[in-house]
Order: structure tokens, then C-alpha cells, then sequence
């Protein structure tokens, strides 16, 4: 199976591009999008479009802003799980399924502004998201978490990381979340599989920074301890265009 996380920045816009090329090309089971900013009415017109997905979402209250969503092929025997918890909704900030194996999430976690100001909202609602994954760890269900968690982890995960130590997005305190979310079993897929490359899923639109590759690596593939062994490819797709994030696909094993 083939799960792809992209945050589209914007899912109309994608989709005038070369959308079905890129569907071709990386033949994904599963796609957990991001940023897809669009209301209710207009998904549910472009659900009737899409060929050969299913499409669930969860969109934000403001117009144009936010929101995500997960599409997965029509074979697939699909529980699309409800998101009840109000702070989750009212951004549209993460979107929920769950197949046989595990439970799948795509999650767009809150950037924390320039000036700093929601900075301390993201990490509440960070904290949120883990509490919020406790009833499924504890009956010891599999996990994948997929999206924009907008923190580079480390030194390798930025192209320039003694520049941006007082930016969000690579704030210590942003970084040492990143820290106790994996001590509490969660993996991050590409890092475990690939310890020294250096890849970046995000490039600033300004300065021409996805040509001279002054990235950041904000996007990720999270697994649950265990669940590594099914894992056998994660990847950064940064030749595929439409957004300033590139896709990451994961392939698990059958």
C-alpha cells in the first residue's frame, strides 16, 4: 500500500495542475492533504469529480484557510471516523480514517506566526493531538500520522538552522515537542529510514528558495513503536510542483 502526505496549499489549485499526471505517475492508495482551503459545498461538488477516490475532509469555519482531508481508492474497506472534538473542527485541522490495520490521520498543525503570537496555541494543540491518540494506544491499535507538523526537528531538517533558531518552526520549544512526542513510541519514518540524507518538504515562495533549495523538512510520516517493520520506502517527492510543500509517500508492505 502507498500513502501520500501533501499540503496542497490550496486543493482547487492542485488540481487545475497537473493533478492526474502526478495521480498516475505515484499510483497512491491513499492521499491525506492539507491546507486544502475550500468550504464544505465546493468539496462536495469536486467529490463528484474525482476519479477513482473516495474523498473525506474536514474544512475550516473561515473561508479560504485550513482545512484537510483524505482521499483513498474505491476498493478500499474504509471507516471514516468522525471528529468530534471542536478544537479540531473549527480549522479543519485534522481528518481521520481507519482500515483493518490502522488508523490513519492527516494533520495540519497551527503555524506559529512570525511575531510569535500563536506559538503557545500550537503547542497546546499539539498536546491536544496526543491526548486525543490515548484511547488507540492503549488498546495498542497501529497509528499513522500524516501532515505538516510546521517544526524542522533537527539541524539536518533546515537549510539554514542557526539563522532561524529564533523563528517558529524551529524554536526550541517547538523542537523539544517533537522530542517527547517520539519518546512517547512514535517514529518518524523518513528520519528512521533515512538517518543522514538531507531533504526538504518546504520552500518559502519568496527568494526563489525551492531553486536554490533553502528548505525545510516540516512535513511527516509519524508511526506508533512496532509498526516500523511494515515500512519499506518514505520518500520526498521534491520534483513534483503545485505547492510550496512537495509530497512525501510512504509505501508499507502487504
Amino acid at each position: 500500500m502507498r500513502i501520500i502526505t501533501w499540503n496542497v496549499n490550496g486543493f482547487r489549485a492542485v488540481l487545475k495542475k497537473d493533478w492526474q499526471t502526478f495521480v498516475n505517475k505515484y499510483k497512491p492508495d491513499i492521499i491525506c492533504l492539507q491546507e486544502i482551503k475550500i468550504s464544505d459545498e465546493d468539496m462536495r461538488q469536486l467529490d463528484k469529480d474525482l476519479k477513482d477516490y473516495q474523498i473525506t475532509w474536514n474544512s475550516a469555519e473561515k473561508a479560504g484557510y485550513s482545512g484537510t482531508a483524505i482521499l483513498y481508492r474505491n476498493n478500499l474497506k474504509v471507516n471514516v471516523i468522525p471528529i468530534r472534538d471542536n478544537e479540531f473542527k473549527k480549522e479543519g485541522r485534522i481528518t481521520q480514517i481507519k482500515l483493518a490495520r490502522f488508523n490513519i490521520f492527516s494533520v495540519y498543525i497551527p503555524n506559529g506566526k512570525r511575531d510569535l503570537s500563536r506559538v503557545d496555541y500550537k503547542l497546546d494543540f499539539s498536546d491536544r493531538l496526543v491526548d486525543y491518540l490515548q484511547p488507540l494506544l492503549k488498546k495498542k491499535e497501529k497509528i499513522i500520522l500524516a501532515g505538516d507538523f510546521n517544526t524542522a526537528h533537527n539541524e539536518i531538517d533546515l537549510a539554514r538552522p542557526k539563522d532561524n533558531e529564533k523563528h517558529t518552526g524551529f524554536l526550541p520549544v517547538e523542537r523539544h515537542w517533537l522530542d517527547r512526542f517520539l519518546d512517547k513510541d512514535f517514529i518518524d519514518v523518513f528520519r528512521s529510514l533515512h538517518p543522514s540524507e538531507i531533504k526538504y518538504s518546504w520552500w518559502a515562495y519568496r527568494t526563489a528558495a525551492r531553486t536554490r533549495n533553502i528548505g525545510w523538512r516540516l512535513d511527516y510520516f509519524f508511526v506508533n513503536n512496532g509498526w516500523m517493520k511494515n515500512i519499506s520506502d518514505c520518500q520526498m517527492l521534491n520534483d513534483v510542483k503545485g505547492s510550496d510543500h512537495c509530497p512525501v509517500l510512504m509505501d508499507i508492505k502487504d
